[in-house]
């Protein structure tokens, strides 16, 4: 079997190929696998050049794992822990008809933090990445110990796999949790029927609510572990019970995991014009899930200001974003040549789920109300009782890091860096939908939720024995923590805000450098006090 060195798998994916390392082995991705992977093209994308190994086997299951070696196309050359390059699309790269074309331009502002802003180069545009485009900026963190830090968590998996937390409870477990959910239905239908309109309301979000965390568990595969069962399942729920696209989420939901809190590239913190949780938000960053530049215009300046008053507010009215999102992802697809293991009927199920959603939703509730003002109350009572799911959600990142520490960080550092647990009571779990347990999720995403509390005892002596933080709040304070970096950002857009009007409004690129290098120095104390923060509250 062939042997690659670093020069020759820079030169390969230079020429467009996509490989990744995993156990030492290259593995040559095929083009047209990116989307019809059923984690999305971009979580393939930001692992080139990389070694995957923990992130493939902790989103694999055993039946999938040894697929991987169809791609292998020879190991690595170089003795002792693979010196990471910089994928592409880290640095605004990609690939369309064979060609490379610029995304977004690199911001470095005089830190190691590779950021992506708007590219307004023409000439950049018409180039390619070069050997020095691959090759990360120099890491304060030592390889060998991000290699140690890899290799105990390979050694957890292991223990967690042994302890058997991946087989679903599905008596104990999603007993209680149906008992649940068709009691709300028929409190719900009940009341309706009764004319108890706010009352059948309430009872209609709150099993929405829960609901979802069914269905988060669907979308990692958590439940049966085969992939079309779970999609069905999840279709059923997600777009027919609650009008929203699963296959949405799933894009969404694996990107925001393997590149946790990063500004350019995770959509789950990327909430611009309503909410900033880092001054690089003023940058005009680049979202490369998006494919857009996200503005810190008037809109953004004005709303972030406000944000730590309005974030109860607007995540009262998360869902109609929510929404939003899924039918513009679902029309999107329309247009893909291809997709994921016979995905072709999980997005025509998706638009009849939809469709039948708003059938009954709209055509037989909403209509059923009488008049279109209590119709208007049931849909914010309805939906405001869905809040809890969307604070929920934030509360284990925003008050997180923000810091790209580059390739070099371990994929169990980097989760506990960017992800904090929630303290809370046992018996209340299912309030939470068992993600306030959030770091030993993101360390297997997989896991039946019903087991994250065996498994977060494994994880907090795991961060123990590697020197690791383990970072949880009770409820209350992590609210408190999430409203502290809100109100703190919110502070910054004051100081900052001619230096913000500045990049949108001059040429001149002295000038914007100059800018972002004030906005980077921020960021930097920013930075500097929430982690002093952090540790405070530990």
């Amino acid at each position: 079997m062939a042997q690659f060195t670093r020069s020759e798998l820079c030169t390969r994916i230079l020429e467009g190929q996509h490989l990744i390392i995993y156990n030492r082995k290259v593995l040559r991705i095929p083009t047209y696998w990116l989307d019809a992977h059923p984690g999305g093209s971009l979580s393939l994308l930001h692992f080139v050049g990389r070694d995957a190994t923990a992130e493939i086997e902790a989103y694999h299951n055993d039946q999938i794992l040894p697929m991987l070696n169809k791609y292998s196309i020879g190991t690595l050359a170089e003795p002792g822990p693979w010196n990471p390059l910089l994928p592409p699309i880290a640095t605004g790269w990609a690939r369309k008809d064979g060609n490379w074309f610029s995304e977004a331009a690199t911001w470095n502002a005089d830190s190691n933090q590779v950021l992506l802003v708007a590219n307004n180069s023409p000439a950049l545009q018409k180039l390619a990445p070069t050997f020095e485009t691959l090759t990360p900026s120099p890491s304060h963190l030592s390889l060998q110990v991000q290699e140690q830090h890899a290799a105990a968590y390979k050694t957890l998996h292991k223990r967690v796999i042994d302890a058997g937390l991946y087989r679903t409870p599905y008596l104990t477990g999603y007993g209680p949790e149906f008992v649940r959910y068709i009691s709300l239905g028929l409190i719900s239908a009940y009341a309706f029927r009764h004319n108890w309109l706010l009352t059948s309301a309430l009872a209609l979000g709150l099993l929405w609510h829960q609901l979802m965390f069914f269905v988060h568990d669907l979308g990692h595969m958590g439940v049966t572990g085969n992939w079309n069962i779970d999609r069905l399942i999840s279709i059923a729920v997600a777009d027919f019970i609650g009008g929203l696209s699963i296959g949405w989420w799933s894009d969404n939901h694996n990107v925001h995991h393997l590149v946790t809190n990063h500004p350019s590239h995770d959509p789950d913190i990327e909430h611009l014009p309503f909410f900033a949780i880092s001054p690089k938000f003023f940058s005009n960053l680049y979202s490369s899930y998006y494919k857009r530049i996200l503005p810190f215009d008037f809109a953004a300046q004005f709303f972030v200001r406000l944000q730590h008053h309005l974030f109860y507010v607007v995540m009262a009215f998360a869902r109609f974003n929510l929404y939003r999102l899924s039918y513009a992802s679902m029309f999107s697809k329309i247009f893909e040549k291809r997709r994921a293991r016979g995905g072709r009927w999980a997005v025509a199920l998706e638009f009849i789920g939809v469709a039948f959603f708003w059938w009954w939703f709209g055509g037989i509730v909403l209509r059923g109300c009488g008049s279109w003002q209590m119709a208007l109350a049931y849909v914010f009572v309805s939906h405001a009782a869905t809040s809890p799911l969307h604070v929920q959600i934030v509360l284990s990142h925003f008050g997180m890091s923000t810091e790209d520490l580059g390739p070099v960080e371990s994929f169990p550092d980097r989760q506990l860096r960017t992800t904090m647990d929630v303290k809370c009571p046992e018996q209340w779990g299912f309030i939470h939908g068992g993600l306030h347990l959030q770091v030993a999720h993101h360390l297997f995403p997989r896991l039946p939720r019903h087991n994250l509390n065996k498994a977060s005892l494994m994880v907090k002596e795991f961060a123990k024995e590697e020197g690791l933080t383990y970072v949880e709040f009770g409820f209350v304070s992590a609210n408190q923590e999430v409203i502290g970096v809100l109100r703190e950002v919110a502070g910054l857009v004051s100081s900052l805000g001619q230096q913000v009007k500045l990049v949108a409004e001059v040429a001149s690129t002295e000038a914007k450098e100059a800018v972002n290098k004030k906005i980077a120095q921020q960021e930097t104390v920013f930075a500097r006090g929430r982690l002093a923060n952090t540790h405070s509250n530990i």
